[in-house]
């Protein structure tokens, strides 16, 4: 009933909008055109173009803002049906002062403020200004788009998967997994490449970034060929903040939460004209509470189990520190060479107490038992990056090149005690059986990249690159079972593995895109050569270790064109198309038997084949003085889906979760994203994304054919109250969605933080409180021919933390402006005239 209110609400807010979108259109539909105002806006040190950034209109007298548009993909920027009167022009754009010119008069016909040069932010410490319009926190490229978090008070004091919840399609569970637009296939890059942290591993790589170090998030929901073709549902790069202050500058952060969470993160910079120097450190310790239960009713009558309920309650421990400094140096002009270094420690303890009924038909027992699952995480690992980019006389003309590689390795220790004190309703007294499978894992990584780009005409550009990626992982499992007769442990050959596995990935691509008048085109070729080889270790009492090898190998071409049209009244269209691949990696490879479930084991499939995706997407853009709407149809087929089948349980209730490839998924869906700007004091970003699966059957696996319709949505308020305090609140609803056993069910919650910026202007608190409803549940149903499985995980109670920053340093060298300079005493941090 709540789930259909909910729905209920939805569908008229989001007519709300629509009807409140329509009459902003149709309003200004009927304001004559007076003034056209044209410009072109160009990076001040090297004269190269600078799309997408944001144009600011405002009333000179009253403020408000009159008009929001963006320079095209050349830089330049044309502004229709611009009433008249006394304004002032803003242009800002991510990593740049914003340049202002104040009081500029439409009296009609064409302005033309010729070529603007922006300049690389400086933090200049300057008089704030009395007009002031927001940043931008939502950019449109041709392939992308580029949302600002670095503002994000709900996810204070977190890491990066509390922020990847608060951007727009972007969804993590409770294991700190990522899906986009629905879909769990994503490819997650650290300021655009594959980061090597934790050996490669997503969940852990999220969970080791400061929420607090990272500048923007960009989704490309349908990648050009210049980007790894891998991503199933598309790539999401995380921009790190990077220092752009001349001087010495640096910022400190010191939170605390309940369940003893304490976080740290502190960095410091140095900058002239010549180094860049910078470093950071980051600590993060605390629990996680968390229960559960997983329902099994067998449908097999000649079992003696036919329901099984498991209980859980778990305490995790999770401890963390992060390092990473690097230098820039100039070695002329137009030539920077880097270099940079990560260093990473962690261990996560988990102990969880399950009670385990197994019952009869008449709900009478068949075997009582508890159990204690202590399992003890950890490792560390290091990467370097060697990168150097040389510019040349030609704007936009370069190239770059990054050489990167990374080691490390995990311990995971398990030890499992179960005891059994009831059968068949008779209290027994049997000893204790005790498992214990102790892991070691090392891994090492490559990255060689080299990038060219060649401006070709007035408004073209050829790009052309080669990236080769190659991973080593060796993975030991020994396990021992104590034996109850000896009391001593015998090794458990079941159970023991030994799997090593070499990854390599081969590209070259080249993609070229122009612009004819309003209309611009992009096309581009990728052509992939990949190599898994595998060799899986099982042991014997006779034979020790017999080795057994498998391979995967594959060479593909991925196309991508983008087809986009400006239309007049700051709207645009685009159709895009792209090839994509989805490969295996991690455990879904590693045939080694996982049993920390009692009733459900899990084990990887050595023979897993990539998936194989083409994505299809039309796009229509619009933008009103205070409301920025985005919309995409999209279309998306996958041919050998990658799904997890659980197997038919044996005589001791037991199945096994393995994943398999399917034959075919499709996805059909809408989405919706806006930006509405509604008072000075309070915007909000809506988003919602509606879509529609079907899975075909596969009878090898007792699969039928199996479709359904979905939708999620989220929206985040900004307020600003008195006295320098903001406050943010956001919510978000998941609606069950179909897989190929079963669904998953609703989820919804709700977040909400506050700021207050001390008088100082250097240092700031904040409160903010995640899961405030305490009603994310992360839940599923799973039928098969033999089982219906109802499974619930979920955390115990919100989490609340109090965050301190405080920033200190010399902001640049430039001399203070004197008085006579009246214009730049109107200037806001970080603005320029022209």
């Amino acid at each position: 009933m709540k789930i259909e209110l909910m729905k209920t609400h939805f569908y008229k807010a989001l007519f709300l909008i629509a009807a409140i979108c329509t009459s902003t259109l149709n309003l200004y539909a009927q304001a004559p055109a007076q003034t056209v105002l044209v410009a072109k806006v160009v990076d001040g040190q090297n004269d190269e173009t600078i799309p997408y950034a944001t144009a600011s209109i405002l009333d000179r007298k009253t403020k408000a803002i009159i008009k929001v548009a963006q320079t095209d993909v050349n830089g330049n920027l044309k502004v229709s049906d611009l009433p008249a009167g006394v304004v002032t022009f803003k242009i800002s754009y991510m990593g740049y002062q914003t340049m202002v010119r104040d009081s500029i008069t439409f009296k009609g016909g064409q302005i033309n403020l010729g070529t603007i040069k922006m300049n690389p932010s400086k933090g200049l410490a300057l008089k704030e200004v009395e007009i002031s319009a927001p940043k931008s926190t939502m950019q449109l490229g041709i392939d992308k788009k580029v949302f600002s978090v670095d503002q994000s008070l709900v996810s204070e004091g977190g890491s990066a998967t509390d922020l990847l919840q608060n951007v727009p399609t972007v969804q993590t569970d409770m294991e700190g997994n990522v899906s986009l637009r629905g879909s769990s296939g994503v490819k997650v890059l650290i300021d655009g490449k594959p980061s090597l942290i934790a050996g490669g591993n997503v969940a852990q790589i999220l969970q080791s970034i400061p929420a607090s170090s990272i500048e923007s998030v960009e989704v490309i929901t349908n990648p050009s060929a210049k980007y790894d073709a891998e991503g199933q549902s598309g790539i999401i790069n995380i921009v790190l903040k990077k220092n752009k202050k001349l001087g010495l500058n640096g910022n400190v952060a010191l939170t605390a939460g309940n369940q003893e969470n304490y976080n740290a993160n502190t960095s410091l910079s140095y900058q002239n004209n010549k180094v860049n120097l910078y470093g950071n450190y980051s600590f993060r310790t605390g629990n996680r509470l968390s229960n559960g239960f997983n329902n099994i009713t067998y449908l097999d009558s000649t079992f003696p189990t036919v329901f099984a309920n498991q209980i859980s309650d778990s305490e995790g421990s999770n401890n963390g520190h992060n390092v990473k400094a690097g230098i820039d140096y100039n070695l002329a002009e137009k030539s920077v060479v880097s270099l940079s270094g990560g260093f990473n420690v962690r261990d996560n303890d988990q102990f969880e107490f399950l009670n385990i009924n197994k019952l009869n038909a008449n709900l009478g027992a068949v075997e009582l038992s508890n159990r204690t699952n202590n399992n003890q995480r950890g490792g560390k690992s290091y990467d370097i990056n060697v990168d150097f980019s040389q510019k040349f006389k030609k704007p936009k003309e370069e190239i770059t090149f990054n050489f990167g590689y990374s080691k490390g390795n995990d311990d995971n220790y398990q030890r499992y005690n179960t005891n059994i004190y009831n059968i068949d309703g008779e209290a027994v007294d049997l000893p204790t059986g005790v498992n214990i499978n102790d892991g070691i894992g090392d891994s090492k990584n490559y990255n060689i990249q080299a990038d060219y780009t060649l401006p070709i005409g007035k408004t073209g550009m050829f790009e052309t690159g080669y990236r080769s990626q190659i991973r080593y992982s060796d993975n030991t499992t020994l396990a021992q079972i104590l034996n109850t007769t000896t009391n001593e442990f015998d090794m458990d050959y079941l159970v023991s593995n030994d799997f090593n596995s070499k990854d390599q990935v081969h590209a070259l691509y080249a993609n070229f895109q122009n612009q004819i008048k309003n209309f611009g085109y992009q096309v581009g070729l990728r052509a992939e050569d990949a190599l898994l080889n595998t060799n899986s270790g099982a042991y014997s009492a006779i034979n020790g270790v017999t080795y057994t090898p498998g391979k995967v190998a594959y060479t593909r071409l991925y196309p991508s064109v983008f087809l986009t049209q400006k239309l007049k009244g700051e709207q645009q269209v685009q159709l895009s198309y792209s090839r994509r691949v989805n490969r295996p990696r991690g455990w879904d490879t590693n045939p080694f038997l996982d049993t920390s479930e009692p009733l459900n084991y899990r084990q990887g499939n050595v023979n897993l084949k990539p998936e194989d995706v083409n994505a299809y997407e039309f796009s229509y853009n619009k933008y009103w003085p205070s409301i920025t709407f985005i919309s995409s149809i999209y279309y998306r087929q996958t041919n050998d889906v990658i799904q997890r089948v659980r197997s038919l349980p044996d005589e001791e209730g037991i199945t096994i979760t393995t994943p398999q490839n399917l034959t075919r998924e499709r996805n059909t869906g809408l989405e919706l994203i806006g930006k509405f700007d509604v008072l000075k004091a309070w915007n909000f970003t809506a988003n919602a994304n509606f879509f529609q699966s079907n899975i075909k059957g596969v009878p090898e696996f007792g699969i039928l054919e199996n479709s359904g319709f979905s939708w999620d949505a989220n929206i985040t308020n900004n307020i600003t109250l008195p006295y320098s305090i903001t406050l943010q609140i956001k919510a978000d609803y998941r609606a069950p969605q179909v897989m190929a056993q079963g669904k998953r069910n609703a989820m919804y919650g709700m977040d909400a933080g506050v700021k207050y910026d001390l008088p100082n202007k250097k240092s700031s608190l904040s409160l903010n409180v995640r899961n405030v409803l305490n009603t994310r549940n992360w839940s599923m149903t799973t039928n098969t021919n033999s089982t219906v499985v109802d499974f619930e995980r979920y955390m115990q109670g919100p989490m609340a933390s109090l965050t301190y920053s405080y920033r200190f340093g010399q902001t640049t060298f430039s001399k203070k402006p004197k008085k006579a300079e009246s214009q730049q005493d109107q200037q806001g941090p970080d603005e320029g005239s022209f």
